[in-house]
């Protein structure tokens, strides 16, 4: 059957979407914007056309960065990119947000909910959290830094956190700040403020900002600027996640009369791949050639990002399947691989086998990217032909296959509840 087992594919007729919202600001706010915005679609167009179209959405935004920004330098590097360009990764950033909502929408009104829709979501989704990271960490001036890592960091282990949680409670939960609303919004405020008044704006100091600078008690403060403040706050917010999510995963354990301090050994993972990246990114070349101080920062963290998209991909694919927690991924051989070369001046004190150069690192770096884009293609090619032939149903079109396995368009109706 391809890349699932067959066993497995018989799961797939047992799985169906379990969440939690608990956002005022989606219940009052979004979902009221989402249950319109949804019926001015075609009921001919499948829900994960609409999750396409907004990721599409999320590229144009990169593209049109790096065309104004190729070197990743930021204002502190000497490059101003134009205030629209800014403007339209918030506008893109909402629709974004906008469309991964009203596809499942979309995908009741047109009787084609299931575990398709659920890994093309959530595939997206990892995809457009690194291009958010680079996004959003160019509007916060924070360019070519150690901080932009943080917030790479930061970002996809609260991805990775609502993964697991999801794959051991069987539900996905928003906590009442979330990251896919209240998380997306704020970053769209971000967009538009550097729009407005230009990245430079959040070197200023939160004390000045505060103008707290003069008040005695608050002048002994240190004034960090606004962007190095966003990234503390996106720490605590880390944290905060890991015990929301572990209690989450506590009281299921507890419920299903199985160990609780189990599953956080299935976090290790994620820090394993972490530390290789890291290990990598931080080798002992401190010139213009090491990856952090040079163009290559942009595709290292896009590799970066398409293995953590490979990784979290197969974690909910076991979870729609009902498999065993994917606890390897043979990406951080490779990885590995390159770190260790990288640092060989200080495990050996010799210099690099492979990234001898500048020349020869952009090699191995875009490689990397290559490699890891190949991968996660192949993946998703893989399981979406292993659910459409297994379910009898088309992954872009409106369509399933009748009991004589003849493909048949859909005629749903249009009145089924949101």
């Amino acid at each position: 059957m391809g890349y699932i087992p067959r066993g497995a594919l018989e799961n797939l007729k047992k799985y169906s979407y379990k969440g939690v919202d608990k956002s005022l600001v989606s219940k009052y706010v979004l979902n009221p914007f989402w249950t319109w915005f949804v019926t001015l679609w075609p009921l001919s167009v499948a829900p994960n056309t609409i999750t396409l179209l907004g990721l599409c959405i999320v590229l144009v935004n990169f593209v049109t960065l790096l065309l104004h920004d190729p070197a990743y330098l930021a204002e502190k590097g000497g490059v101003f990119v134009p205030s629209w360009v800014y403007l339209s990764c918030s506008i893109g950033l909402f629709l974004y947000q906008s469309f991964d909502a009203i596809d499942g929408k979309q995908a009741r009104r047109t009787g084609m909910a299931g575990p398709l829709g659920e890994m093309f979501d959530h595939g997206c989704d990892a995809m457009n959290t690194t291009l958010e990271v680079i996004l959003a960490s160019q509007a916060l001036n924070l360019g070519r830094s150690w901080w932009t890592v943080a917030s790479q960091v930061a970002t996809l282990a609260n991805f990775y956190l609502t993964t697991w949680e999801e794959y051991h409670t069987g539900q996905l939960y928003l906590a009442e700040f979330s990251g896919p609303v209240e998380g997306i919004l704020l970053i769209c405020g971000i967009f538009a403020i550097s729009g407005v008044y230009g990245p430079s704006f959040w070197d200023t100091g939160i004390m000045t900002f505060l103008r707290l600078s003069s008040v005695p008690v608050a002048n002994q403060l240190p004034d960090l600027p606004l962007n190095d403040s966003f990234m503390v706050f996106a720490a605590f917010a880390v944290c905060f996640n890991v015990y929301s999510s572990y209690n989450n995963v506590r009281r299921a354990m507890r419920a299903a009369g199985k160990p609780t301090v189990q599953p956080l050994r299935l976090l290790l993972p994620f820090v394993l791949s972490v530390a290789i990246q890291v290990f990598w990114l931080s080798h002992p070349r401190y010139d213009d050639s090491a990856i952090i101080n040079s163009a290559l920062f942009v595709p290292f963290l896009c590799a970066w990002g398409l293995q953590f998209a490979h990784q979290v991909g197969r974690m909910i694919l076991a979870h729609v399947t009902n498999s065993p927690f994917p606890w390897w991924d043979w990406m951080w051989v490779w990885s590995f691989v390159c770190a260790i070369d990288a640092n060989l001046p200080l495990i050996a004190s010799r210099p690099p086998v492979i990234q001898t150069s500048e020349a020869n690192t952009t090699a191995v770096v875009y490689l990397t990217l290559a490699i890891s884009f190949i991968a996660y293609g192949r993946f998703c090619a893989l399981v979406i032909n292993d659910i459409t032939n297994f379910m009898g149903i088309a992954c872009f079109t409106v369509r399933k296959k009748d009991k004589d396995g003849v493909w048949q368009d859909t005629v749903p109706d249009a009145k089924k509840k949101l």
